[in-house]
C-alpha cells in the first residue's frame, strides 16, 4: 500500500469518529456538551502527538540508547520505518567495521611502510612497517608534521619540492629504503616505504662471489696456460716437464675441488633440494671422516678419535661434507707434529662434533667472518694448503638446514676448536656408543 494512504486514512478515520461522537452528543445533549467533547478529544489527540515527537526527540539524541516506542496509527508506521533504517544502519556499520578491521590488518601484514598524511605533511595514520623503517609511533606522533621526524635532508626536499613522478632512494637508520609519495584525494598523501637494504646485500655478496670465484679459478688458469705455452714453445728436459706436469695437475685438482664447492654451495641454498632425512650412521661416518683426515695429513700429524653418541637423522651426504670440512680444515692449519682430536658426543645442549686441534689458532677478530665466502685469514696459507675458502661457509649452511649451530674457540699460536651442536630430535638412537680409534 501506498505510504501516504497509510498515514492519511488512520488520521481520517480517527477524524470521522470524533465528528461522530461530537454529532451523537450535539444530538442528544445539546451544542455545548458537544463542544466540550471535541475540545477536550482534540486536546488528547494534541498530548498524544506530542508525548510521542518529545519520545522521537529523545530516541534521535542518542539512537543506540533506547529502544523505539510501538506508537499508534501513524506512528506505528513512522518507527516502523525508523527501526528498520536503524537496523539497516547497524548492519552496514557492522559491515564497515569488518572491513576496515581486515584493511587495518592487511595493512599491518604488509612489508612495505604505509604513512597516511594530510595535504600539509601531517601524520594520520601509519602500519608497523613503517614504524619500523622511518622510526615512527602512530601513538606518539599523529598530528605531527612528518618532515619533523624523518630528519633527513633528501627526504625533506622529495615532500617539499613535490616531485613524485620518480621514487627517492633513501638511506636512513641504516637502511637502504625507497620511498614514493601517492597522492589521492585532495587533502591527503600516501608515503610508502620499501625496504631494499637485504636485497642489496645480497646483491653485493653475489657481485663479491662473482668476482672471488674469478679471481680464485684465474689463479690456477693462468699457472696451467703457462706452463702450456712454456711447453709448446721450447724444448723442455724431462726433469723440467715433470715439474710442470706436477704443478698443472696440482692447479687443476684446486680447480676442480673449487667448483665442486661451489656447486655443493649452490645446492644447499637451492629450494629446490629440500633435506630428506635419513638414518645416518655416526661410526661410519666419523670412521671415514678419520681416514681422509689422516690421508690428508700423510702422517705428519697425531688424528685421533672418540665417539660417545649414537645415530642420528639428516642427510649423511652434508653431514660427512661439514664434518669432512672442520677436519680437513685442522690438519691443513696445524704444522707438523700437532695433535687433532675428532669428538662426537652427546651433551645437554644437543649432540656434538667437535674437533680440536693444536694448530696456528686464529685471532679473535676474524672468528665472526669465518662463515664467509672466500674469507682468508692468512690467504698465502690458504693457497698453500690448497685451501678453497669455501670449507666453513658449506659447514654453515649445512647445519642451517639441520636446525644446527657452529660455534669457534681459539687463540692465535693456542690451537682451535670447532663445535658443531645438533638438536637432540636430530637423535636417531637413544643408547651411547663408545668407540676409540
Amino acid at each position: 500500500m501506498n505510504p501516504k494512504l497509510l498515514f492519511w486514512v488512520p488520521a481520517a478515520l480517527r477524524m470521522g469518529l470524533i465528528l461522530l461522537g461530537v454529532g451523537v452528543l450535539w444530538w442528544l445533549f445539546g451544542a455545548l456538551p458537544a463542544l466540550v467533547a471535541a475540545f477536550v478529544a482534540l486536546l488528547v489527540m494534541v498530548f498524544v502527538q506530542l508525548n510521542y515527537l518529545y519520545q522521537l526527540s529523545d530516541w534521535l539524541d542518542d539512537p543506540k540508547s533506547g529502544k523505539l516506542p510501538d506508537g499508534w496509527g501513524a506512528w506505528t508506521s513512522i518507527f516502523s520505518r525508523l527501526y528498520r533504517l536503524r537496523r539497516d544502519d547497524e548492519k552496514n556499520e557492522a559491515e564497515l567495521t569488518e572491513w576496515l578491521a581486515r584493511f587495518r590488518q592487511a595493512m599491518h601484514l604488509l612489508p612495505d611502510g604505509v604513512v597516511i598524511m594530510d595535504d600539509v605533511l601531517f601524520l594520520e595514520w601509519c602500519n608497523p612497517a613503517a614504524e619500523e623503517h622511518l622510526g615512527l609511533r602512530h601513538d606518539r606522533d599523529k598530528g605531527m608534521r612528518v618532515t619533523n621526524l624523518v630528519r633527513s635532508p633528501d627526504f625533506m626536499d622529495y615532500l617539499i619540492l613535490g616531485r613524485y613522478d620518480q621514487p627517492l632512494t633513501l638511506s636512513f637508520r641504516e637502511r637502504k629504503l625507497i620511498v614514493h609519495i601517492i597522492p589521492f584525494e585532495n587533502r591527503r598523501q600516501i608515503l610508502v616505504t620499501h625496504d631494499i637494504t637485504e636485497t642489496q646485500r645480497a646483491e653485493m655478496m653475489r657481485r663479491d662471489f662473482i668476482a672471488n670465484a674469478s679471481h680464485e679459478l684465474r689463479t690456477p688458469l693462468t699457472v696451467i696456460v703457462g706452463f702450456l705455452e712454456i711447453a709448446a714453445s721450447e724444448d723442455l728436459d724431462a726433469a723440467t716437464r715433470a715439474a710442470h706436469l706436477k704443478l698443472m695437475t696440482e692447479q687443476g685438482h684446486r680447480m676442480q675441488h673449487l667448483i665442486e664447492d661451489m656447486l655443493t654451495l649452490s645446492r644447499l641454498e637451492s629450494v629446490d633440494h629440500p633435506l630428506r632425512p635419513e638414518h645416518v650412521d655416526i661410526g661410519k661416518l666419523m670412521e671415514q671422516v678419520l681416514r681422509e683426515a689422516r690421508g690428508l695429513s700423510a702422517g705428519k700429524h697425531e688424528i685421533d678419535m672418540t665417539v660417545e653418541a649414537g645415530d642420528l637423522m639428516g642427510s649423511a651426504e652434508e653431514l660427512h661434507s661439514a664434518f669432512g670440512n672442520l677436519a680437513s680444515n685442522a690438519v691443513r692449519y696445524t704444522p707438523a707434529g700437532g695433535k687433532i682430536h675428532l669428538h662426537w658426543r652427546d651433551t645437554a645442549k644437543g649432540v656434538q662434533f667437535v674437533v680440536e686441534d693444536t694448530g696456528i689458532g686464529i685471532s679473535p677478530e676474524h672468528i665472526s667472518r669465518l662463515t664467509e665466502r672466500f674469507y682468508r685469514v692468512d690467504k698465502s696459507r690458504s693457497r698453500e694448503t690448497q685451501g678453497t675458502g669455501l670449507g666453513l661457509a658449506i659447514v654453515k649452511h649445512v647445519l642451517l638446514r639441520h636446525s644446527g649451530s657452529l660455534t669457534i674457540k681459539s687463540e692465535a699460536g693456542k690451537g682451535s676448536s670447532f663445535i658443531v651442536t645438533l638438536p637432540k630430535s636430530t637423535a636417531a638412537a637413544p643408547q651411547p656408543e663408545l668407540l676409540a680409534g
